[in-house]
């Protein structure tokens, strides 16, 4: 297909393909990989702040860089934001304004003094997150009453159909085991500066009601339970409690990587930690000593700030580099992704990780997220890392052709019952747990997506892997059960709609294309009806709690990438090619490409807990718009067309 009207000429596309591609191969590490900083709330620093001063090694961190960067991360209103743009969030910001005052910053410092009122007006610490009032609780700026008890006999639990700590998703279960001992033990912490908060209460100190919210519906049996947790632990009739101390203290133990992650994300790493603190572990002790590496190991200290990643991306920032690469026209073989894919191999994981507990038949060959996690690995990373190691070309391709089939077969068993699939468990879908008190980010499970059963099925169709026909047809039925009325599709791990749009239509293009034609094409017609006067897309992240916004908000980088490849691949596959709306979405890329050959973006277009937590992802703004004019120029300016 042609564009004989086109205003984009061969040698704009190519040379911004090019510099695009050099800026990529700068930021390659000489092992072969990629990582860049994710981004995400100053929580996690003020929590780490936190946890040095309860271990006591806060004298050896650069606290004045602390203070420094969670002062640059206010804004003008006095509050901290979740997300770029938000307008200010409550915990988040009661949390930075917890660590100020723990790096010593005055009361009547003007930015505390901002805050206060910003805090005040949402409602104050009584308005909080549960795991805010949790922090807050283990220094006495909140009463251990407040906060919901965890009995811990629920590690004792058999397997069963209706609870075990299975049944939570597995950064849930991985924060949450944790936190049993420390619940249990509700300690304390003396800390130096001994600070108290009561400023922050706008109902006054005096009035406080440590208690569960109320909704005046059937989640309130959850409260009343609660009570009667509560009851147990006053009159230590806690049932089994020593015994279920000691196998979660097992569990934790079990799961702490060589590295000193757990479940590679800082809740559990922080939490971990927090639970060998109430079990009077020594700071020396190497299990704590390595832990402690590993949150350091998260942050990034430079010139003037030190903070903390909530995760880090190595293996996801790999392979959507390389795969960016290669379909921008690099030679599969070329030594630098000889480099990276080599360096991909060595990271599947054929350790028997916590999944098998729902799944005793599937046999290890995933890849997980981060540079080490043994029991965590997940479905989108490994079906992109499928396709990456399909395009590349590697010394041993048969090596890498069994490492592929050996994933396949773990992701194939890994089908939930609703025929789709989830990112990390199988038929992790008790959605009763989300209504618990403790459970207020409403993450507490992990039910199969759109975006994660697209790229499975992506990733089967473009690799041509050999999938059973009725799995394949199952969650074919199951995508299309899943798209709005309006032809779009809901974006689980990025935002929102555009992403899960994008993401489906490009599965269909290559598993379904002529059989879906009409899915397809409702599809691609949503897409082309939220494109922005500018030539791009964009959504805020508010579609997730009010979907009237889907698929409005800012042009962005990422974004406009992903809905060019969703018309790209779709409409290729369809002979339907909107090629004026995807004209001016190139054109949009072209102009914002910066003279260093990447793209700028401040929002955030990743997904970590919908409505609760936002990621910026430092390279989604670079890889997916190479993705996209590398397809552009495939189907439109290649000798070949």
């Amino acid at each position: 297909m042609t564009a004989n009207n086109s205003t984009i000429d061969r040698l704009t596309t190519e040379t911004a393909i090019k510099k695009a591609q050099d800026y990529l191969f700068s930021l390659q590490q000489d092992d072969g990989h990629w990582c860049a900083y994710l981004e995400s709330n100053v929580t996690i620093t003020a929590e780490a702040v936190l946890l040095y001063k309860i271990w006591g090694i806060d004298n050896q961190k650069p606290l004045h860089k602390i203070e420094h960067y969670l002062r640059s991360k206010q804004c003008s209103h006095g509050g901290w934001e979740l997300y770029y743009g938000d307008g200010g969030d409550l915990s988040t910001s009661v949390e930075a304004y917890m660590a100020l005052r723990l790096l010593g910053v005055s009361v009547d410092d003007g930015a505390l003094e901002r805050a206060k009122k910003f805090i005040l007006s949402k409602g104050g610490i009584s308005k909080s997150r549960i795991f805010t009032k949790f922090h807050l609780a283990l220094i006495g700026c909140y009463d251990w009453r407040g906060v919901p008890s965890i009995p811990p006999w629920i590690m004792l639990l058999p397997n069963n159909p209706f609870f075990t700590i299975y049944e939570m998703s597995s950064w849930a279960r991985s924060s949450t085991v944790p936190l049993l001992i420390v619940f249990d033990r509700k300690p304390v912490f003396a800390i130096e500066p001994r600070i108290k908060l009561n400023e922050l209460y706008s109902e006054g100190i005096e009035n406080v009601i440590y208690e569960m919210p109320r909704n005046g519906d059937w989640t309130d049996i959850f409260g009343q339970l609660d009570n009667l947790f509560k009851l147990a632990e006053d009159w230590n009739l806690v049932p089994f409690k020593d015994e279920s101390i000691r196998v979660a203290e097992k569990w934790i133990i079990e799961r702490e990587e060589i590295t000193g992650d757990w479940g590679g994300i800082i809740p559990a790493m922080l939490n971990s930690l927090l639970a060998f603190k109430a079990l009077r572990y020594h700071v020396n002790d190497p299990m704590v000593a390595r832990g402690l590496q590993a949150v350091e190991n998260f942050a990034i200290e430079t010139h003037d700030d030190y903070f903390v990643q909530a995760c880090v991306s190595p293996v996801w920032d790999t392979t959507w580099s390389l795969r960016a690469l290669v379909e921008s026209g690099v030679a599969p073989n070329h030594p630098n992704l000889v480099k990276g894919g080599e360096w991909l191999l060595d990271k599947q994981i054929f350790d028997y990780g916590d999944w098998v507990v729902k799944n005793p038949h599937g046999k290890p060959g995933g890849w997980a997220f981060e540079y080490e996690n043994r029991f965590y690995p997940d479905m989108d990373d490994s079906c992109v890392v499928m396709m990456t190691l399909h395009q590349l070309q590697l010394p041993d391709e048969n090596l890498k052709r069994e490492a592929i089939l050996r994933c396949l077969r773990w992701v194939e068993s890994m089908q939930c019952h609703n025929h789709g699939w989830a990112a990390f468990d199988i038929n992790n879908d008790a959605n009763w747990l989300n209504y618990l008190p403790y459970a207020d980010l409403k993450a507490m499970i992990d039910p199969a997506t759109a975006d994660i059963t697209a790229r499975v099925l992506e990733s089967v169709g473009s690799c041509d892997l050999p999938m059973s026909a009725s799995r394949v047809q199952n969650a074919i039925g199951y995508l299309i059960r899943q798209q709005e009325e309006d032809g779009s599709w809901f974006g689980r791990w990025g935002v929102n709609y555009i992403y899960g749009t994008s993401g489906v239509l490009s599965a269909l293009a290559v598993i379904a294309p002529k059989v879906e034609k009409n899915v397809i094409q409702k599809g691609i017609n949503w897409l082309v009806s939220c494109q922005n006067s500018d030539g791009g897309w964009g959504e805020t992240c508010e579609s997730y709690k009010n979907p009237a916004l889907k698929g409005k908000g800012k042009s962005t980088a990422s974004q406009t990438a992903w809905a060019l490849i969703g018309l790209l691949d779709g409409g290729s596959s369809i002979e339907f090619l909107p090629e004026n709306s995807i004209k001016k979405g190139i054109e949009y890329l072209l102009s914002q490409q910066t003279n260093e050959g990447t793209w700028e973006e401040k929002e955030f277009t990743g997904t970590g807990f919908p409505a609760h937590f936002y990621i910026n992802y430092h390279l989604y703004r670079h890889y997916f718009p190479l993705i996209a004019l590398g397809k552009y120029h495939d189907i439109f300016l290649s000798a070949n067309h």
